[in-house]
């Protein structure tokens, strides 16, 4: 299942993101979306979940959580 993780710190890392979904199931991809001039965070990411469960899981225990200072919010991606 693919989630969408939005209004994230400009600061989060790819890998501070997929360690905080790690924590409740397999994460086999984790894409955070980069401004191509600049480099930076665009405050949102991709989060590829193998099993539905663990997903579901993620989103309900993770959505409008506080990560560095921003609270996130995580959905299904369309």
């Amino acid at each position: 299942m693919k989630l969408l993780a939005r209004n994230l710190a400009r600061t989060t890392t790819e890998h501070q993101l997929r360690q905080l979904f790690s924590e409740h199931g397999d994460v086999t991809e984790c894409n955070l979306v980069l401004d191509q001039e600049t480099g930076e965070s665009k405050g949102f990411a991709f989060v590829t979940m193998p099993d539905e469960a663990e997903a579901k899981a993620a989103m309900a225990a993770l959505n409008l959580t506080s990560v560095a200072k921003s609270k996130i919010r995580v959905k299904v991606a369309n």
